[in-house]
C-alpha cells in the first residue's frame, strides 16, 4: 500500500467511496442526460406551488393546517357540515394566508360532524 492512502481503519483506500470515483458517477450521469436533451428536475422543486391545506376532526371539532409557498396571497376558508340536522353547519370567513405562512383554522359543531373541507381564493 502507498503511503498515505486510507485504511480499513476509517482511512481511505482504492475504491472506496471516498477515493473520488463514486463522487463523479453522478455527475456524469447528469451531463449525459443533458447531452441526449433529457430534462432534470431538482427533488426539491417538486414541492408544492399553491396553498396547501389538512383537514382534521377532534370530537366536535374541526381544524385545518394551511401553508402557502406561493408569493402571492392566498385566502383559505373552511367549511364544516355537522352530522344531525338541528345542527346549523359552519362557514368560517376566510383568512389570509401570506407567503411561506402556516395558518390554523378551526371551528366546532355542538355534536358530531359530518365533513370538513376548505376552499381557497
Amino acid at each position: 500500500m502507498s503511503p498515505g492512502w486510507p485504511t480499513r481503519t476509517g482511512r481511505r483506500g482504492p475504491g472506496s467511496a471516498h477515493d473520488g470515483r463514486m463522487l463523479r458517477i453522478p455527475a456524469l450521469l447528469l451531463l449525459t442526460g443533458a447531452a441526449c436533451g433529457v430534462t432534470v428536475q431538482a427533488a426539491w422543486a417538486a414541492g408544492p406551488e399553491q396553498t396547501e391545506c389538512r383537514t382534521s376532526v377532534k370530537g366536535s371539532e374541526g381544524i385545518a393546517i394551511c401553508f402557502n409557498p406561493d408569493p402571492d396571497i392566498d385566502h383559505a376558508q373552511l367549511h364544516i357540515e355537522c352530522r344531525r340536522w338541528w345542527d346549523p353547519d359552519v362557514d368560517g370567513r376566510p383568512v389570509a394566508v401570506g407567503p411561506a405562512e402556516t395558518v390554523t383554522l378551526s371551528d366546532r359543531c355542538w355534536k358530531e360532524i359530518q365533513s370538513v373541507w376548505v376552499t381557497l381564493r
